[in-house]
C-alpha cells in the first residue's frame, strides 16, 4: 500500500526553541485552551524534557513500517509526534527505534500509545512520552500511514512545523505564531510566582498577595 508522505517542515528558529524550552507546560496550561495533550501521555522519567520542531506520523494498528522509513528523514532537534490512530495495544517505539532516533539527534518522541523495551529506551537517554508499556509490538505490514500531516496526539492537534514542549507535567503543541506571546506570558507568570513565593516567605497570606494590583497585571 502507498503511504501519504509530505515534505519535511522547516525547522523552527533555534532561539525560539531555546526560549520556549525555558518555560514549563504547566505554566502554559494557565491560559492555553488547546494544544495540551491528555494527561495520560506521560514521560518515561519525570525529569525528561524536550522542545523542538514537530514532525508528525500516523501509524495504523499493528503496522510500524512507515516509522522505519521516516527515521531516515528526521533531523537534529526534531520532536517526532506519532498518532497511533486509537491503537493502545501495539508498541511502535522500542529500544532499536530509540537508538536510531538518538543517532539522528532527535530532541524526543511523543507516541499516543504504548512503548516497549522500557529499560533499553531509558539507557539511550532519549526523552519519550507515551501511554505506558506493552510487550505486543508493531510489525512491517505495509498497511499504510501518513507522514507530515496534521495528527491527533492525546486530543490535541499537532501540525508539522509546530513547536512541541514536553516535560514532567505533560505535552503541549504550539504554533510558531503563538509561541512568542506564550513565551512573553510565561515570563510574566514566572515573575508573578516568584513575587508570591517571596511574599509567602515573609509571612503574608496568599489571598492578600493575589489581590495586589501589581500581581494581577502580571497574569
Amino acid at each position: 500500500m502507498s503511504y501519504d508522505r509530505q515534505p519535511m517542515p522547516p525547522q523552527v528558529a533555534p532561539d525560539l526553541v531555546r526560549r520556549l524550552a525555558q518555560t514549563e507546560t504547566s505554566t502554559l496550561g494557565h491560559w492555553r485552551l488547546w494544544g495540551i495533550c491528555a494527561p495520560e501521555l506521560r514521560p518515561l522519567k519525570p525529569t525528561m524534557k524536550a522542545c523542538g520542531t514537530v514532525v508528525t506520523l500516523a501509524l495504523p494498528g499493528p503496522d510500524g513500517a512507515l516509522l522505519h522509513e521516516a527515521l531516515s528523514c528526521l533531523r537534529k532537534g526534531d520532536v517526532l509526534a506519532i498518532d497511533r490512530l486509537g491503537d493502545t495495544l501495539h508498541a511502535a517505539v522500542g529500544g532499536v527505534v530509540a537508538a536510531a532516533a538518538v543517532a539522528r539527534g532527535l530532541a524526543g518522541i511523543v507516541v499516543d500509545g504504548p512503548v516497549t523495551d522500557l529499560c533499553e529506551i531509558l539507557e539511550t537517554g532519549l526523552p519519550v512520552w507515551s501511554r505506558g508499556v506493552s510487550a505486543k509490538t508493531t510489525r512491517r505490514l505495509g498497511l499504510g500511514g501518513r507522514f507530515n500531516a496534521a495528527v491527533n496526539i492525546g486530543g490535541a492537534v499537532a501540525h508539522p512545523g509546530d513547536l512541541a514542549l514536553c516535560d514532567g507535567d505533560g505535552v503541549v503543541f504550539v504554533s510558531t505564531q503563538e509561541a512568542e506571546d506564550d513565551i512573553d506570558r510565561a515570563i510574566r507568570s514566572a515573575h508573578r510566582e516568584r513575587t508570591i513565593r517571596d511574599g509567602l516567605a515573609q509571612g503574608n497570606m496568599l489571598e492578600g498577595l493575589l489581590e495586589q494590583p501589581v500581581l494581577a497585571r502580571l497574569t
